[in-house]
């Protein structure tokens, strides 16, 4: 079988037919994703005469993931905020046949020469930019809660929902991936989800996009506290906003080992810029039930991961280290959003 290079080269040929001589190379996995298989590229053609290169994203099916996803509703998600208050790449390709490389794809722009460590975003230089990156981070957020899901053209993309079904299509679904997964017991987050549908959150204010998996390390900054892409859609979908929210705050989430939202700034800060910027308001009670639910998903996405993992279907460490690492952080954090642990 030709190299990976070669049929992705191929692919690009039929859908650039004004192109010549195109070619594919510095092709290189970027380690670290769990959903998709990640690869950068450099794409090079003579187009009128005229030479062109371009830096590239494959984002390519894996045999097996933490999370089932549709790239198609991810590569819409990308299409239906490029160009807006939403800073994200330019995707450019979907093929959902998986003849050419193997499983189905897409393509997009790299956006090159920044940042997306987690880490890295509370140490020197990005460290004294916090406060400008966290008012970035959850006013684009609040960009996301507040634009129209029918305007972007995902009403027909991603399946609709009530906003008084918010919460329990979530729950069932995150509860069922539990179900089929684990390989031992989870009385923490069991006990969790037994709370959850006793106390279920009011309607949502308004039916969004949801990123779902919006945090610290999903988006491209800078040395100077601007944001320029955010990435990975791959579980977005229409719902409550707040799922977002709580989500983006959870407490697995502090990088710089503090306090801190993110390794950004405090709950509380997070919270107002986002209804500053959205128009929404953060109901306590109902940012409860999300913050406790965004345990029993992320929890259900690590013991999905491990269940890969265990099962042979794929051996990328991710999965397996991921649910090491953060199984027990994620239960730490319901204890701790349900009062029992300080």
């Amino acid at each position: 079988m030709p190299p990976l290079e070669d049929r992705l080269a191929a692919y690009i040929a039929t859908q650039l037919p004004g192109a010549e001589d195109v070619r594919v190379s510095e092709l290189d996995r970027i380690f670290g994703g769990a959903s998709r298989e990640t690869y950068r590229f450099v794409l090079q053609y003579r187009e009128g005469g005229e030479a062109v290169l371009r830096r590239l994203i494959l984002r390519r099916d894996p045999p097996g993931s933490l999370i089932e996803t549709d790239r198609a509703v991810e590569f819409a998600a990308y299409r239906a905020f490029h160009g807006t208050a939403v800073p994200v790449p330019e995707p450019l390709w979907l093929e959902q046949d998986g003849s050419s490389l193997d499983h189905p794809f897409f393509v997009m722009e790299e956006l090159t020469g920044f940042e997306s460590s987690p880490q890295n975003i509370a140490s020197a230089p990005y460290a004294q930019h916090a406060e400008k990156l966290a008012r970035r981070k959850w006013s684009i957020l609040g960009e996301i809660a507040v634009a129209d899901p029918a305007a972007l053209g995902l009403e027909g993309v991603m399946e609709p929902v009530a906003p008084d079904a918010c919460w329990r299509r979530e729950l069932d679904y995150w509860e069922g991936q539990i179900d089929e997964d684990e390989l031992c017991p989870q009385p923490i987050i069991r006990a969790v989800i037994r709370w959850l549908r006793r106390n279920p959150p009011p309607p949502a204010q308004k039916v969004s996009v949801v990123h779902a998996d919006y945090r610290t390390g999903n988006f491209l900054y800078d040395r100077e506290g601007e944001i320029h892409g955010i990435l990975d859609w791959e579980m977005a979908h229409l719902g409550d906003p707040l799922e977002d929210l709580a989500w983006s705050i959870n407490p697995v989430w502090r990088w710089a080992r503090d306090e801190r939202a993110g390794g950004l700034a405090p709950r509380e800060d997070a919270i107002r810029i986002w209804e500053e910027a959205s128009g929404l308001v953060a109901d306590p009670d109902a940012l409860h039930w999300w913050e406790l639910f965004s345990s029993v998903k992320g929890q259900a996405i690590w013991i999905s991961g491990a269940e890969e993992f265990s099962r042979g279907r794929n051996q990328d460490l991710i999965l397996a280290l991921s649910a090491w690492l953060w199984g027990n952080s994620q239960d730490r954090a319901a204890l701790y959003e349900m009062g029992h642990l300080k």
